[in-house]
C-alpha cells in the first residue's frame, strides 16, 4: 500500500457500540480482571511480567485451566501493564498498583475505552509476531540474550509482514466491491503478499512460500482473535496430520474453508484504521466530512466509490437546510481546474437527493456557463415549469464535462466505453462539433473516446478531433 493515495473510506460503527465490543473481548476482559486481582503482594520481574510463582494464582483468578492457562494469564498481565490498567510503582521491589486506565473501562467515554483497547491490540500484535516460546528458549545464548540468527527469524521483517497482511485484509474489507461481511480465505491473503498481481500461473516456489505463510498466519490469527481484531476459522488440523508434509495451497474452491478463513471485525476495522492513520496513511471514514464545507465534501468524495460517496453525502445533507445546502454545493462546483468536472458530477449526485425546496438555487444558476446545464437537467427531471431549453453549445459543453467527470471517477471502465459508443452512434456529427467546445478537458475527452471506441473508423475520427482541439487551444 502507498501512503500517498487515500484508501477507500471505511464505514465504522458508532464508538459506543465499538466500546462495548472492546470490553467484551476475551483479552481485554482478562486483563481488567487481573488488574482488579492484583494487590500489595503481587510481584513482577525486571520486564514487568508476573514472577513465575504467581502465574498459577493469576490463571486461577481468571478461571483458566489446561495446558495454555499459564500462557494466557501471562499474556493478559502484559496487556494490563501495557494498557495502563496496572502500573509498576517500584521497579526494584517489583511492586504494582492499580493503573489510571482501569477506571476508564467503567467510567470513561467510549473513546477512552477504545484507547485502552488500542493499547491491548498493540500488545497482541507484538505477541503475534513472536515465534513459539520453545523456539525462543532454544535460541538463548550464554548471556541469556536471544540469538535471532539461530531462529531464522527477523523481528522487524515479521512485524512488517503481519502489517502488510493486515493492510491487505483492511483493503479487501473496505473496498467498494467487497462482499458484505464475507470472510477472506487464508490462502488468498497469503498469496496477496507473495504472488505478484500480474502473475499468470504461480510457480512451485511461490506456492511453497504461500503454504509457509499460511502456517505463520494461522498461528498469528489465533493470537489476534481474542483481542477482537478478527474472527478466524483455523486451518483444518487434519491437513497438518503428517508433520513431514506441508499442506499445499488449495486449488479446489469447494474445500477452501479448510485452509482457514478470516474476517475483520467492526472493532478490527476501527483498530486497523487507527494504526494506518498513525503510520501516516490517508485512511478516511464515512462521516469525516459531515462538519466540513461543500468544497471539502466534493473534493473529499472525488476518490470515493459510488456507494461511499452517496453515504457521505447523505450524512452531510442531513445536517443542513436544503436550499442553503444546494447553494453551497453549486458554488463549490464551479471551476476550470482539472478536478472541476468530477466536483460537478458529485454536486449533481448530491442535488439529486434534494426535493423541491432546492429549486430556487437551481434557477439562480440557469445562466451560469458551468452550472446551467446541470441545473436544467435537475429541473427537467422534476417536471418544473418554464425551464429554458439549452443551446447547442451548452449541450456539447455539458457532454464534455460529464465525460471528463466519468473519466476521472472510473478511468477506462466498461460503463464509460458504453457511454462513448452510444454517444458516437446517436450523433453522427458529434466530433465535427465537439472539438470546438470551449472546455479545458475537450482534447482529453476526445482522446479518451479514441481509445475506448471499438470501431477503428470512429476512433480515428475522435483522435483527429482531439488534435484539432489541442491546436485550437494551443496545447
Amino acid at each position: 500500500m502507498s501512503d500517498s493515495s487515500p484508501l477507500p473510506p471505511v464505514r465504522l460503527r458508532p464508538e459506543a457500540e465499538l466500546a462495548r465490543d472492546a470490553l467484551a473481548t476475551p483479552l481485554l476482559a482478562r486483563a481488567a480482571r487481573l488488574a482488579r486481582w492484583a494487590g500489595p503482594g503481587t510481584r513482577v520481574d525486571a520486564g514487568g511480567g508476573l514472577v513465575e510463582e504467581q502465574v498459577p494464582d493469576a490463571a486461577a483468578a481468571l478461571d483458566l485451566t489446561g495446558d495454555d492457562a499459564a500462557a494466557l494469564a501471562s499474556e493478559a498481565w502484559r496487556v494490563a501493564v501495557d494498557a495502563g490498567l496496572v502500573e509498576i510503582v517500584d521497579e526494584e521491589a517489583g511492586t504494582v498498583a492499580t493503573g489510571p486506565e482501569l477506571a476508564l473501562l467503567t467510567g470513561g467515554s467510549p473513546h477512552d475505552v477504545l484507547a485502552v483497547w488500542l493499547a491491548a491490540l498493540e500488545t497482541a500484535l507484538a505477541d503475534a509476531s513472536v515465534p513459539d516460546l520453545e523456539g525462543l528458549v532454544d535460541a538463548l545464548d550464554e548471556g541469556g540474550e536471544v540469538d535471532f540468527s539461530s531462529l531464522d527469524w527477523d523481528p522487524e521483517a515479521e512485524a512488517e509482514f503481519l502489517d502488510g497482511v493486515l493492510g491487505n485484509l483492511y483493503l479487501l474489507t473496505v473496498s467498494e466491491d467487497a462482499p458484505d461481511d464475507a470472510p477472506v480465505p487464508l490462502p488468498a491473503l497469503a498469496a496477496s503478499m507473495i504472488v505478484p498481481d500480474d502473475t499468470g500461473e504461480p510457480t512451485d516456489d511461490m506456492l511453497e512460500q504461500v503454504s509457509d505463510a499460511m502456517m505463520r498466519l494461522d498461528d498469528q490469527f489465533r493470537v489476534l482473535e481474542p483481542v477482537g481484531l478478527v474472527e478466524y476459522q483455523p486451518v483444518d488440523e487434519a491437513l497438518m496430520a503428517d508433520a513431514d508434509e506441508e499442506p499445499a495451497a488449495p486449488v479446489d474452491d469447494t474445500d477452501v474453508s479448510r485452509y482457514g478463513m478470516v474476517r475483520l471485525t467492526p472493532l478490527g476495522a476501527y483498530g486497523l484504521r487507527a494504526r494506518l492513520l498513525e503510520a501516516g496513511f490517508d485512511a478516511p471514514a464515512v462521516g469525516d466530512l459531515t462538519d466540513k464545507d461543500a468544497d471539502a465534501l466534493l473534493d473529499g468524495t472525488s476518490s470515493f466509490g459510488p456507494g461511499a460517496a452517496l453515504a457521505e453525502t447523505e450524512l452531510w445533507l442531513h445536517r443542513r437546510e436544503p436550499l442553503g445546502a444546494a447553494r453551497e454545493l453549486l458554488a463549490a462546483a464551479r471551476g476550470a481546474d482539472e478536478g472541476a468536472p468530477l466536483r460537478r458530477l458529485r454536486c449533481q449526485q448530491a442535488l439529486s437527493l434534494l426535493g423541491a425546496e432546492a429549486e430556487p438555487a437551481l434557477r439562480e444558476v440557469l445562466d451560469d456557463p458551468e452550472l446551467g446545464g446541470l441545473a436544467r437537467v435537475w429541473l427537467s427531471e422534476r417536471g418544473a415549469a418554464e425551464v429554458p431549453p439549452p443551446s447547442q453549445d451548452l449541450v456539447f459543453w455539458l457532454t464534455v464535462d460529464t465525460l471528463a467527470a466519468q473519466l476521472a471517477a472510473e478511468g477506462n471502465s466498461e460503463e464509460l466505453q458504453a457511454l462513448v459508443e452510444g454517444l458516437a452512434d446517436r450523433h453522427s456529427g458529434f466530433f465535427a462539433a465537439a472539438w470546438r467546445v470551449d472546455h479545458p478537458a475537450t482534447a482529453d475527452v476526445l482522446e479518451a473516446m479514441g481509445r475506448l471506441h471499438p470501431d477503428k473508423r470512429v476512433a480515428k475520427e475522435a483522435r483527429k478531433a482531439a488534435f484539432k482541439a489541442r491546436s485550437q487551444h494551443g496545447g
